[in-house]
């Protein structure tokens, strides 16, 4: 059973935990709430974006 209303730090937590496994349900519900009402979680998410896809181009620099 997931918590109704998390705070940053879990969120957080779970954002990063969302590159290694799919969240489940009620956790990205609470992740999506909680987004909605926050100003610096979703800032951190697009950073998180930012810093998987500039790894990925990275990477494939790295291949050639």
């Amino acid at each position: 059973m997931s918590k109704p209303m998390r705070n940053c730090r879990e969120i957080t937590a779970l954002v990063l935990q969302a590159e290694d496994r799919r969240l489940g349900l009620g956790e990205r519900l609470s992740v999506r709430m909680h987004m909605l009402i926050c100003k610096a979680c979703p800032r951190f998410l697009k950073q998180v974006s930012l810093m998987r896809k500039a790894s990925a181009r990275w990477r494939s620099y790295s291949e050639e």
